[in-house]
């Protein structure tokens, strides 16, 4: 059966005999964090903490809870959403692709029909540090959120922009957002609502559904809402409520709602941060202040949290698996969508936020170059540095055939391409960057842009047997013109990618 909200999720697991509950006193500072970090390097059960110390409100901590085992990472995604267990990475991938051609509309409840309105607290009454924030990792610049939805308003849909960007903990009513300019939600408060000195409002909504939690790691295009993916993913709509202090609409089987405005022009400090690169990135930086309105909350609200940094690969943490679980299957529909041959795009096992795999046929010469090039330009990609680009069927899923592709058929010379030095955006996370080009703390984003790349691992064979087929580029041509890419942009692509 699908599941509507995050308790269903954890009761879900527990039915699978995949969750852990710890009913003595566990302290928010370190400890929770640490034996979760010992549940994600053995992959153990997902460990519940149902009594926090020094905690006003009695709530829960869960530590990582979308973390997958490790042979089958999105087994407990799939069981939230009525698919079966035990799916190959392929199979799993046509299931959800299937439910994510088909979005929903969402439903709409009255206020007193959402859980998450159990609770409700304005004005002198909200209090930030009554919840039981974790304190993560040793060396961070304060207690976080950071496995949550952003809800952020958006003028080309009714239900707002929804994504993903971590929370640190003030005190009283003020946390500060990481937004990284580059990102679409970001963006809306640099270059809209702070040059016109309005304050933008935003909910952040800690413990929603799996399907939720889900798209804020999808590459859900502008103009297109996540709340209509949420619903297509399992497979019927998904419940929200109207906001007590502003216009947003949120997930009403939340646990916790934040509501309030990113100020403009207004800084507190954030980070340093243990990151999921898996080193502590810092220094310290001014980020945007969230002011919150009001916290409505469920009783005895489960706040999820992720140790990120317990390491980058599948089934480490609640974001890598989400990477792979959410945004892959999404990703290869998006790719399809756009007229390319593409048959899946897979994050790398051991660092899926910044190497992506992707299968595909090569039906013509500079087709490869026009897919990377689409997707670092037309997506964004801030996080991805390249992409490995395999045969179709060669298993995306399965290490040791992608490093055998490289081995093989990638030539040092003529099939290592870079995007050239400083043209693609990069967020300041990588530890390649020095101080200098992790740049402007007035927008979080890279002073320099970075070279992107990726790797021709296709077979020689087929390499041997390409020829400019008329027909077949036509065909591509008006594929990807239909996409929203002009004719001369796609000669120009091609032209390159020949050079190339």
């Amino acid at each position: 059966m699908t599941v509507d909200s995050f308790r269903g999720f954890l009761q879900c697991l527990d039915e699978a005999d995949a969750l852990v509950s710890f009913d003595e006193p566990v302290s928010w500072d370190l400890e929770a964090s640490a034996i979760t970090t010992i549940a994600n390097r053995s992959d153990g059960d997902v460990p519940v903490f149902e009594s926090v110390t020094e905690t006003a409100v009695d709530a829960s901590l869960v530590g990582d809870p979308y973390r997958g085992p490790r042979n089958r990472p999105w087994d407990h995604l799939a069981r939230a959403i009525g698919l079966p267990t035990g799916l190959s990475g392929g199979a799993y991938y046509e299931r959800l692709i299937d439910r994510l051609r088909s979005p929903r509309e969402p439903r709409v409840l009255e206020r007193d029909a959402a859980p998450c309105k159990d609770v409700v607290r304005t004005g002198d009454d909200v209090d930030l540090l009554s919840l039981p924030w974790p304190y993560i990792h040793r060396g961070d610049g304060g207690r976080y959120s950071n496995l949550h939805t952003v809800v952020a308003p958006d003028p080309e849909t009714r239900w707002g922009r929804w994504s993903s960007h971590r929370l640190m903990i003030h005190d009283g009513p003020f946390a500060s957002l990481l937004f990284l300019a580059g990102e679409q939600v970001p963006n809306r408060y640099y270059y809209d609502y702070e040059p016109r000195e309005e304050p933008m409002p935003v909910a952040v909504v800690i413990g929603a559904e799996p399907v939720v939690q889900s798209t804020t790691e999808m590459w859900i295009p502008a103009g297109r809402s996540e709340a209509t993916f949420a619903g297509g993913m399992k497979d019927r709509p998904v419940d929200l409520v109207p906001c007590e202090t502003n216009d947003l609409y949120v997930p009403a089987t939340a646990e916790v709602v934040l509501e309030g405005r990113v100020l403009p022009n207004e800084r507190l400090d954030e980070g340093p941060f243990g990151d999921y690169f898996g080193y502590m990135n810092g220094p310290r930086r001014s980020m945007p202040a969230f002011a919150i309105d009001a916290i409505t909350r469920r009783t005895e609200p489960r706040v999820p949290f992720c140790v990120e940094g317990t390491g980058v690969g599948y089934g480490r943490n609640s974001g890598s698996t989400l990477q792979l679980a959410a945004a892959g299957p999404d990703a290869t529909l998006g790719l399809q969508a756009a007229g390319f041959d593409v048959e899946s795009a897979v994050p790398w096992r051991f660092t899926s936020r910044t190497v992506w795999v992707i299968s595909t046929d090569r039906p013509y010469p500079g087709y490869l170059h026009q897919l990377a090039n689409f997707v670092f330009t037309t997506w964004g990609m801030l996080h991805i540095d390249f992409f490995v680009f395999v045969d179709a069927d060669v298993d995306p899923f399965d290490p040791r055939a992608v490093l055998t592709a490289i081995a093989l058929d990638a030539d040092p010379d003529a099939d290592f391409h870079q995007f050239g030095v400083e043209r693609m955006p990069k967020v300041p996370l990588n530890i390649y960057q020095t101080p200098e080009e992790k740049g402007s703390a007035d927008v979080g984003t890279s002073k320099a842009k970075t070279a992107k790349a990726y790797i021709d691992a296709t077979s020689d064979g087929e390499r041997a047997n390409e020829t400019a087929d008329d027909d077949r580029r036509k065909r591509a041509q008006e594929r990807l013109v239909t996409a929203g890419m002009s004719a001369a942009r796609f000669d120009l692509l091609e032209a390159e990618g020949k050079r190339r």
